[in-house]
């Protein structure tokens, strides 16, 4: 972890699924200080019809896009918030979704939840000084 999830109704060329990935990677690293070595990025073509959001009241539900975010714990809203915009313009930009349908969700998990055995095992959860 950090795991990096977009659902999306689309379907993209692999080469551009990689350039969002090493994008989103390269983005959160360097805004939130981590080892870009523990983030996965998943990119799940669900299909014409597979994720959708009332967008107004009294209308019809309408294809959207969801990036979920399950992070360690400890990150200020604001930063969280400076790393979502960031995260979903290279979603806008490399995949052409629409902003206005487009939304992110935060998991916040301690170190102790996520395991990495390359890494030496559990992530250390953040010190004050980190944050």
């Amino acid at each position: 972890m950090p795991y990096l999830q977009l659902d999306v109704n689309d379907s993209y060329p692999e080469d551009l699924k990689q350039q969002l990935a090493v994008r989103m990677c390269e983005t959160y690293a360097s805004m939130m200080s981590v080892d870009i070595r523990r983030i996965s990025v998943a990119i799940r073509e669900l299909g014409a019809g597979g994720i959708w959001r009332i967008a107004e009241v009294g209308e019809v539900p309408v294809p959207v896009s969801l990036l979920m975010l399950d992070i360690r714990r400890g990150r200020p809203a604001e930063l969280r918030m400076e790393v979502a915009k960031a995260l979903c313009a290279h979603c806008i930009e490399l995949l052409g979704l629409r902003e206005d349908r487009l939304n992110v969700e935060f998991t916040q998990h301690d170190g102790d939840e996520m395991y990495h055995p390359t890494l030496g095992g559990f992530s250390p959860d953040w010190k004050p000084e980190e944050t």
